[in-house]
């Protein structure tokens, strides 16, 4: 009995031991991974990429961001009518959920930015996320990002930055909305 008890003793030991120098090596990078995360949902906040990429719901004092739908730009069950007519002092308009904009672009829908594998950024690597904020093109190789997406800002940050924000984006929870297609207008 006394040798079955020492077995399981060493056993138990041995799996603590194992797991204690599993967590010792991968901890560094497991931070430092939290780190960039952390400084991506900073930079995500700051920059006001809720803005327009959450949609907007009706609350106790107006509108305020759905975050059950964070990131997931504009919902695909909201179907906008024609836009009205833009001219004189106002040049676009914008859906009261904040996620749709029409003016002589033509009519731009706030992208889904979450992980989502069909919807969203799922499929995306980080040089695509990278090469489609520095060229302002879909993709980095297609249309034109679309007003009011002011990605000629967003382009002077360092790569860096631009990591974080990608890690953080890969961490929100995925949500499926499939965006409509931009109508552009004149053949941009």
């Amino acid at each position: 009995m006394n040798r079955i008890v020492i077995i399981i003793m060493l056993t138990l030991a041995l799996v603590s031991l194992s797991a204690c120098t599993e967590e010792a090596t991968a901890t560094p990078a497991t931070n430092q991974y939290s780190q960039q995360v952390a400084r991506g949902k900073y930079l995500v906040t700051i920059g006001g990429c809720n803005d327009c990429h959450t949609p907007l719901k009706m609350g106790p004092k107006g509108p305020e961001p759905d975050f059950s739908r964070e990131l997931s730009g504009h919902p695909a069950n909201v179907v906008m009518p024609k836009p009205p007519k833009n001219d004189g002092q106002w040049a676009w308009s914008g859906a009261m959920t904040n996620t749709a904009f029409a003016g002589p672009w033509g009519i731009s829908y706030a992208r889904n930015l979450t992980p989502d594998q069909v919807s969203g950024l799922g499929i995306w690597d980080e040089q695509m996320f990278i090469k489609t904020i520095r060229t302002g093109r879909h993709m980095g190789i297609s249309r034109p990002l679309l007003p009011p997406m002011p990605w000629f800002n967003y382009a002077k940050a360092t790569d860096e930055d631009l990591k974080a924000i990608y890690a953080y984006l890969r961490s929100v929870k995925p949500v499926r909305n499939e965006v409509p297609d931009a109508v552009i207008a004149g053949g941009m």
